[in-house]
């Protein structure tokens, strides 16, 4: 393995885990959950921030108790690992509304934090960011923006550096966007499984752009990967369990549309400060959460014939079951043979459709 790709993968399994990045007095350890998350703000804070996953291996009985087993089973082992301390001594956990499970997540650890303080759970604040196509919607989320932009500098107590950061943030969307055509390529440069590793490394943002660079720079040895070639859609994977699943089996992934792969909206932040900011999370993609299936349909799609995807896969786990309404849409639009994975359990693909010699047996 090339070494960029080495250290992004070593980074990768150590996601979950604050990162050894800018450690100035005042700077506090954050952890965050959800896709709409303005990770731009956490870097302008100089904290060192990242994103909490669960674990399919560990026992999530605690989560279980508090969320209820119908909650999305990420949710659930997020608060299981909370709990336990896995996520080692939090100053913060900042939350945003992307879906109903990361405000039950939400509404769970404030309560707790309330009836329970012998636990010592960090302070939990809520990102509420909406995505209405409105104006009082955009003039809301401007709000949520600076309300959190300002507890950011109350945490700290120095004033953020946000054109550094929006320009830092930019430059990793824009390599990242630039990885990805490496697994788009025929035959694809990089696996499904290597790309969560090079999206989702656990490493401060400068280092992430160094790494990347490296990384393309290196593009030209890489191992070419043959296979038939998926686009993953539906629910989120925070683990790498499904894509090694469905790889086994002699397939690549090659695009997919949740928050842990590419960008489901890689533009740059544009300049304008907050204004920017809050415009670019307002429209921050199509996810099954918060968006028609129309809209869904369509942006499969493009991603399909952009990737040149021979199977679409769409997955969906017990206890988010919303990309699931979305497959009879998406399969008429990418006009490519499809296959649902429904009620799957977390971490977990049950592959018997995905074998059977029609592929459009479901």
């Amino acid at each position: 393995m090339l070494a960029a790709l080495a250290a992004l993968e070593e980074a990768y399994a150590r996601r979950g885990a604050p990162f050894e990045g800018r450690t100035g007095a005042g700077a506090p350890v954050v952890g965050y959950v959800g896709a709409d998350m303005p990770v731009e703000l956490l870097t302008a804070a100089g904290a060192r921030a990242f994103r909490l996953t669960g674990d399919p291996e560990s026992d999530s009985a605690l989560g279980d108790r508090y969320l209820g087993r119908g909650v999305d089973p990420v949710a659930r082992s997020v608060l299981a690992r909370l709990l336990a301390g896995a996520f080692g001594d939090l100053d913060r956990v900042v939350v945003s509304r992307d879906c109903e499970a990361s405000l039950r997540l939400f509404y769970a650890l404030r309560e707790l934090s309330r009836v329970e303080p012998g636990r010592r759970l960090p302070e939990v604040y809520l990102v509420d960011i909406l995505h209405l196509p409105h104006r009082t919607t955009a003039l809301y989320n401007r709000r949520r923006i600076g309300e959190f932009a300002a507890r950011l500098e109350a945490w700290t107590g120095r004033p953020l550096d946000l054109a550094g950061a929006v320009a830092a943030h930019n430059e990793r969307r824009r390599l990242l966007a630039a990885a990805a055509e490496l697994r788009r390529a025929v035959p694809a440069r990089l696996t499904g499984r290597q790309f969560l590793a090079v999206a989702g490394a656990a490493l401060p943002v400068e280092e992430h752009v160094a790494l990347l660079e490296r990384l393309l720079a290196e593009a030209g040895r890489l191992a070419e990967h043959a296979g038939r070639r998926v686009f993953l859609s539906g629910s989120d994977h925070d683990t790498p369990h499904v894509y090694e699943a469905i790889e086994s089996e002699g397939h690549v992934i090659v695009g997919e549309d949740h928050s842990f792969g590419e960008p489901l909206r890689a533009e740059p932040v544009g300049g304008g400060g907050l204004d920017a900011l809050a415009e670019h999370y307002h429209h921050s993609g199509p996810t099954a959460h918060r968006a028609t299936a129309a809209e869904r349909a369509a942006h499969v799609a493009t991603a399909v014939r952009r990737c040149r995807a021979e199977l679409l896969l769409a997955y969906s786990r017990v206890g988010d079951e919303a990309p699931a309404w979305d497959f009879p849409a998406q399969r008429a639009a990418a006009g490519i043979p499809a296959v649902s994975l429904e009620r799957q359990e977390y971490g977990r693909a049950d592959l018997t459709a995905l074998r059977k010699d029609d592929p459009c047996a479901v």
